[in-house]
């Protein structure tokens, strides 16, 4: 099982950008897909990006063009660079396998306010 860390949330401005991080416990070489989540309390926590360990990406589309995900195997890390950021991308945002493990990390808080 995977112990994730997630770290890099804060506050910023609309337009903005921020770099999350997940440093991961274990080796992340064997894990399939590895996936960016988010949630707020009106919506359940989704997938907003993933990454296989081929490097193959995919997005949604609310964020597609926005948002870049990576991987460094070497490091077991997992990154999510978020450009233009909007209001409503306010969340906290975890990473975790896809599909999810059963253990979650404590989140990074990501506020896109004026």
């Amino acid at each position: 099982q995977v112990h994730l860390v997630e770290s890099g949330g804060g506050l910023v401005q609309p337009g903005g950008s921020l770099r999350l991080s997940c440093l991961v416990s274990g080796s992340i070489v064997n894990i399939n897909h590895m996936g960016w989540y988010r949630q707020t309390p009106e919506k359940q926590r989704e997938v907003v990006a993933a990454v296989s360990s081929e490097g193959r990406t995919s997005y949604r589309d609310f964020v597609k063009g926005r948002f870049t995900i990576s991987r460094d195997v070497v490091k077991n890390m997992v990154f999510l660079q978020m450009d233009n950021l909007k209001p409503e991308d306010t969340a906290v945002y975890y990473c975790n396998t896809i599909p999810a493990s059963g253990s979650w990390g404590q989140g990074t808080q990501v506020t896109v306010s004026s």
